[in-house]
């Protein structure tokens, strides 16, 4: 996303501006002020780029593509199409229509508009028939790339890559450095950054492997360098249907092949190498309110995904695809269809066709019972429970399924019916551990109703549910008047979950302490496309009586071992080492390093962005790295900045 600034102008047929003959007049004046404001930087002739490309050919083409120029992110990010409008609005003045842009221009006469967009009309390109007529070249699928599957299953003890959203199968953000410990954090230092020109949602969670980062921002992928920050590629997805909402939280990767989910409901797969597309398959539908936020878990040859969208009364599923074609394997629907189990659950049948369960964060995957762990969430509509009466299964719930067939092992809901938007978003970190003389396989299970628990894999038994926020009116319902709740809307455990260490079995978590008032609407509420299916609404306590928690917990027992309070909310990531230090970041820009044993800050840092994405540790070359998310958060929870990676390491 980071080149050389210039712009390029695309013209329109000429029939557009009027007779053959008034074009021909506009084009021979549209010459002389081409030579005056744009010769200096451009040429008409083909292939032949000066300062700025070549205009040669460009009629019809889209913002920051022409072969052969490197063109900056505030351009190539525009996702504009040169039509009339935008190319007169864009010689209208240039750095307000792109803000970026090093282009500085404007013409202010409409006449002398028109005419240069009629002289680059005139002019042609490239012969290109004989590409449109060559049948397109079948992608080559990469071979002898990694990382393999021996490498995924080894990711656990990795501590060279970040090979999955939470590091490994098991998610738990652990990894067994300690070359940055508790002794000289305070010597870190940024060595590069990477920033986009995008202000947008900025929740990914990189993945490293040989020294290459893989982050999304929005519809575009990158791979950057992992010790210089430079871009290595980037890819921008063109959008072919409704899309939702932007954010998206990461990437898999795996025998070369880099999948995401994108805005419009597809499913694509680039080349790791060259950034270039595989294949793409869409899997989900804006028009059914679902959109593809959550980072996908590849395991042997299958792409575990599913949608999002409760919000827009989605009827949400998690499904298996073939990593070298997309194509689908199997499929579990997490709001049953009506002649399967969990339909009775949904006491009016209709209810069930925008039942909402959306997946929008990290799976794990016990490897060695095949087992995969959903998080369902909440149903739709929102605080309008009357439309929806009866426990809603799977919402809210832990879905364990076979890995290989979908085929449903277990379940546990948590929050039947529930009124308050309060998913059950994380299904992680697994671990195993002595409990009274037995080994145990427990999974740790939060989200945001303010709780985090411990289960037993194999029983389903609870070893233990504390609260991390504060819980008030708990039990109620919405009423038309109001009913202030905590957890709020944006409270509990958010997207980012809890990491666990091994060596001292501690859990560390994460949380926004952030209550607000529930209403409920005076009538039930209708679907409709793109529109929000809420019965009711929500105001949050102002900012200020909001706040961060952080806490570490003893992973048997549930017994808290520090707590700390931040005058913010909280959503970064945590990740733990055995250097005895966690990587996180806050809110208010910083990026910090804590220590594991009392929640103390050992370094901090201003990124220039809010922090609300991943913090993963690796190396390169035997050297210790720590690269940090940095820029807006979202709509809801807000934050500042543009899209970025920081990377850190010691001095």
């Amino acid at each position: 996303m980071n080149s050389s600034i210039r712009t390029v102008f695309v013209a329109l047929p000429l029939l557009t501006f009027g007779s053959s003959a008034l074009a021909q007049q506009d084009a021979a004046r549209g010459k002389t002020a081409y030579e005056a404001n744009c010769a200096a930087c451009h040429t008409v002739i083909p292939g032949k780029h000066g300062f700025g490309p070549s205009l040669a050919g460009v009629v019809g083409r889209e913002a920051g593509t022409v072969e052969g120029y490197k063109f900056t992110s505030a351009l190539a990010q525009s996702g504009l199409h040169w039509d009339a409008k935008n190319l007169d609005e864009f010689l209208t003045n240039t750095t307000t229509k792109v803000p970026g842009t090093a282009m500085d221009l404007a013409v202010p006469n409409p006449a002398d508009r028109a005419a240069i967009i009629a002289y680059l009309g005139t002019i042609q390109g490239p012969a290109t028939a004989a590409k449109a007529a060559a049948a397109p070249a079948a992608p080559v699928m990469p071979r002898g790339a990694g990382p393999t599957q021996a490498e995924l299953l080894a990711a656990q003890s990795n501590n060279r890559d970040w090979l999955y959203a939470t590091h490994d199968y098991t998610g738990a953000r652990y990894v067994d450095l300690a070359q940055i410990s508790t002794k000289n954090a305070a010597s870190l230092r940024p060595i590069c950054i990477y920033r986009s020109d995008i202000p947008g949602p900025t929740q990914t969670n990189p993945i490293v492997y040989k020294g290459v980062i893989y982050v999304t921002v929005e519809k575009y992928t990158a791979a950057i360098d992992g010790k210089t920050c430079r871009a290595k590629w980037t890819h921008k997805w063109k959008a072919d249907g409704r899309e939702i909402s932007l954010a998206n939280r990461g990437v898999a990767i795996k025998d070369g092949i880099l999948v995401r989910g994108q805005t419009d409901g597809n499913l694509i797969a680039l080349d790791m190498e060259s950034g270039k597309l595989l294949w793409s398959r869409k899997i989900a539908n804006g028009d059914n309110g679902q959109y593809m936020s959550m980072p996908p878990l590849i395991f042997e040859d299958l792409v575990l995904y599913g949608p999002a969208g409760a919000d827009w009364g989605a009827k949400n599923w998690i499904g298996a695809f073939k990593l070298t074609t997309g194509e689908q394997v199997w499929k579990f629907n997490l709001i049953p269809d009506a002649n399967e189990p969990g339909a009775e659950t949904w006491k009016d049948p209709k209810s069930l066709e925008h039942g909402g369960a959306s997946l929008w964060t990290p799976i794990s995957l016990d490897v060695k019972t095949g087992t995969l762990y959903v998080p369902a969430g909440n149903p739709a509509p929102d605080f309008y429970g009357d439309l929806r009466p009866g426990d809603n299964l799977y919402t809210n719930s832990v879905v364990a399924l076979d890995v290989r067939t979908g085929k449903l092992k277990w379940y546990k809901q948590f929050g039947p019916a529930d009124v308050w938007d309060g998913d059950l978003d994380q299904v992680s970190p697994l671990f195993s551990a002595n409990v009274k003389g037995k080994k145990r396989d427990l999974i740790t299970v939060s989200g945001k109703d303010g709780l985090m628990r411990v289960l037993d894999r194999d029983t389903q038994e609870m070893l233990f549910e504390v609260p991390v926020t504060r819980r008030e009116n708990i039990d109620a319902k919405p009423t038309v008047p109001g009913v202030h709740r905590c957890p709020g809307l944006l409270g509990g455990i958010e997207y980012n979950g809890p990491a666990y260490n091994p060596k001292t079995q501690t859990l560390f978590t994460g949380a926004n302490d952030w209550c607000g008032i529930f209403t409920l609407a005076g009538t039930a509420p209708t679907w409709a496309v793109q529109t929000h299916y809420y019965g009711g609404g929500v105001t949050p306590d102002s900012a200020d009586q909001s706040k961060g928690v952080l806490m570490a917990f003893d992973a048997i027992s549930g017994k808290v071992k520090w707590k700390k309070e931040w005058a913010h909310s909280w959503s970064s990531a945590l990740t733990t080492t055995s250097g005895g230090v966690i990587f996180t970041g806050a809110y208010d820009n910083d990026f910090l390093v804590l220590d594991q044993a009392n929640g103390e800050v050992l370094y901090r840092f201003n990124t220039g962005g809010s922090m609300g994405g991943g913090v993963v540790t690796y190396q390169v070359d035997g050297k210790q790295y720590v690269a940090a998310v940095s820029g807006v958060i979202s709509g809801f929870h807000g934050g500042s900045g543009t899209s970025a990676i920081v990377v850190f390491a010691l001095r």
